[in-house]
């Protein structure tokens, strides 16, 4: 299938999905993110869920991250330029929600993305290759264009993967893990 058919089948596939659906998968997501390879690294990019969207929760994966003493950053949008500016989170942190429904942090201290090890990556779909589908706007594929060539991404999917995503182009940045509820994808060899 296309990005824009996979878009609808996915976006569907959410709705189905019943607020402890996703808190129960959410949970079992994060649990798993534990076995990732990733624990001795120091900064972790992370983005707030939609819940309108019925994206993972990421709030147990923040709570794991501040358990382990983690630097933190997560995204703001620019809607003009379709870009993220990346604020690491503090206790002093204060957020509000943007036009999109994307809780967002007000301001902070502005991180440089070469100071990023690891990246939590939202998605609506993947395939077998480490391919990913997200809403469409490219937030994402500009960000990961402009971090380190060592950066870990990690896909976050309350499903299994794809066999192919048809229109996939060598420009799309391949995710390197995806964490479903169920089990660790590991793409890095692909």
């Amino acid at each position: 299938m296309t990005k824009e058919q996979l878009r609808i089948v996915y976006k569907q596939r959410r709705k189905e999905l019943n607020s402890s659906q996703i808190d129960s998968m959410s949970s079992s997501i994060a649990n798993l993110c534990l076995t990732l390879p990733i624990w001795d690294l120091d900064c972790f990019h992370i983005f707030l869920s939609i819940s309108k969207m019925g994206e993972v929760d990421t709030r147990p994966l923040v709570s794991v991250l501040m358990g382990k003493d983690k630097r933190i950053a997560v995204p703001k949008t620019i809607p003009t330029t379709h870009s993220l500016e990346h604020y690491e989170l503090t206790a002093d942190t204060l957020f509000s929600v943007n036009s999109m429904g994307i809780t967002e942090p007000k301001g902070g201290n502005l991180l440089d993305v070469q100071a990023i090890d690891v990246v939590f990556v939202p998605l609506l779909a993947f395939d077998q290759k480490g391919q990913r589908v997200g809403y469409g706007k490219g937030y994402y594929d500009r960000f990961l264009e402009q971090c380190r060539s060592d950066v870990i991404t990690v896909g976050l999917s309350f499903f299994g993967p794809e066999v192919s995503i048809s229109d996939s182009t060598p420009k799309d940045v391949p995710l390197d893990f995806v964490v479903n509820p169920a089990q660790v994808f590991d793409f890095r060899r692909i």
